[in-house]
């Protein structure tokens, strides 16, 4: 199964007041493993960039200048994604930015059905506790130092790991499981099964404590559970 987890940065909120996409950022999993194949473009939004969001992710006019404009990189794009399944954090905003962008190329429209929000599948695992994407790193354990600023590619190669925590979790120790399982498949359970100690351990009980508990248990009287095992 193909899936494509992806992000991007705009010039603020709202396609219809003339915001747009300046950034994004792919990753491809395969069976829910990444596959190292990625997409990333810079885009020329065409307009100034607030300052507000200059703050977010810190894509500037001048830097922005010399980047492609979205029609120029929309077919590369389209190829990349396909059909495949598109994971996004909070996904209506960035399918919202997506959809104004190929309308306006009169382009055909992503589905919204192709996409699965993360944001929706935290809240529902975590009813009442933050969902954002640091804040799911910081549950999960997934080091998020680098993303001092929002970044399409860097915050797709994070939310990668988060999906897959949320999903049910990476299985660090699935190679060794599954040797264990092959090696188990191939001999019998005799050979698996733990024999005896050629010695006994020494007892780390001190002569004052051992003589204590004797004390105790006599105590107990005829009937005690412990003077069936002494």
């Amino acid at each position: 199964m193909r899936e494509i987890v992806l992000d991007t940065e705009t010039t603020g909120f709202e396609p219809g007041e003339g915001d747009r996409i300046v950034e994004i950022g792919a990753v491809e999993l395969m069976g829910h493993v990444p596959t190292g194949r990625t997409y990333h473009q810079y885009i020329n939004p065409q307009r100034s960039m607030p300052a507000e969001a200059f703050a977010v992710h810190g894509l500037g006019d001048e830097f922005l200048a010399d980047k492609p404009v979205f029609k120029d990189i929309a077919q590369d794009f389209v190829d990349f994604i396909g059909d495949a399944k598109l994971v996004i954090h909070n996904a209506a905003f960035d399918m919202k930015f997506l959809n104004a962008e190929l309308g306006w190329l009169n382009r055909p429209l992503l589905p919204m059905d192709q996409a699965l929000d993360t944001l929706a599948i935290a809240r529902r695992r975590f009813p009442g506790s933050p969902a954002s994407l640091d804040a799911l790193c910081r549950r999960f354990g997934i080091d998020n130092s680098s993303r001092t600023l929002h970044g399409a590619l860097l915050d797709s190669e994070i939310l990668a790991e988060v999906y897959l925590e949320l999903i049910g979790g990476r299985q660090p120790d699935f190679a060794l499981s599954a040797q264990s399982a092959q090696k188990s498949s191939d001999t019998s359970d005799e050979e698996w099964r733990p024999g005896a100690r050629p010695a006994a351990l020494p007892s780390r009980l001190t002569e004052e404590e051992a003589a204590a508990h004797a004390t105790f248990v006599e105590n107990l009287g005829d009937g005690a559970v412990w003077k069936r095992f002494s």
